[in-house]
């Protein structure tokens, strides 16, 4: 019998995105479902008893975390997150995998080799690692990729990649080494999910990654003009955030 999977995701583009990544990888494998909530995919997981469960950690209803408390026995674990401080060790001390977002083709294959080993996760193991991540995942986290519109793609663009953004009337413009992505998102509503000892407010309408300033100079006119690695672009900072800047 071939083996079968529920994905459970918050995120309906990438629940189907990993979901037909792991069609053309590993074809014999079937999707029972793709859930967008904890409690969703508690309940198809205990009615359809898989054999693999790729698990978001922070959906709504329960999170992954306690989807696994409750898998059945012989159910292979794989949480999908997009934050790597859950990466650690004791994934492997319980047999479990992890794939960190947003996904490659790269790192899907390994996990797919690995469950194709059958190598059973360890119940106990796991309870351990669960009580070990569950104070962990409780912390508020940022951002870490941006869902940028190209055509009628979504692009993945890693936060970290991220030189600064623009405010432009309703929209923001996300400028990487790469390219310019339009996202639908103010400024303001941003700067509310970013990191802010990474990326700091230098104008109303601008936010820089602190780690891709390379200078700050101060013009005939008196104003602060940050430099940038990796960009021509010189930006302003507004004097009310001059202060940043004061023992640079």
């Amino acid at each position: 019998m071939n083996p079968r999977a529920i994905i459970a995701e918050d995120e309906p583009q990438l629940a189907q995105d990993l979901a037909a990544r792991l069609n053309r990888l590993w074809p014999e494998l079937e999707v029972l479902a793709v859930c967008h909530d904890g409690r969703e995919a508690a309940r198809r997981i205990a009615a359809e008893r898989p054999e693999v469960a790729f698990l978001d950690i922070r959906m709504p209803g329960l999170t992954g975390l306690e989807v696994a408390e409750q898998l059945p026995e012989g159910c292979r674990l794989v949480f999908v997150t997009a934050y790597d401080h859950y990466a650690v060790e004791a994934f492997d001390r319980a047999a479990v995998d992890y794939l960190l977002k947003p996904l490659s083709d790269k790192r899907l294959s390994q996990t797919v080799a690995r469950l194709r080993e059958h190598r059973h996760t360890d119940t106990e193991q796991l309870r351990a690692l669960l009580r070990e991540m569950g104070d962990a995942a409780a912390e508020p986290q940022h951002l870490q990729w941006i869902r940028a519109q190209v055509g009628e793609r979504v692009k993945l663009v890693p936060v970290d990649e991220v030189l600064y953004f623009a405010a432009e009337d309703k929209y923001t413009n996300v400028v990487t080494a790469d390219g310019i992505y339009l996202i639908r998102k103010p400024i303001k509503a941003l700067e509310a999910e970013l990191d802010p000892e990474r990326f700091w407010r230098i104008h109303r309408g601008t936010i820089v990654n602190a780690r891709a300033i390379d200078s700050v100079s101060r013009d005939f006119r008196g104003r602060l003009n940050v430099s940038l690695r990796g960009s021509e672009a010189v930006l302003t900072a507004s004097r009310g955030y001059a202060e940043r800047f004061r023992q640079m």
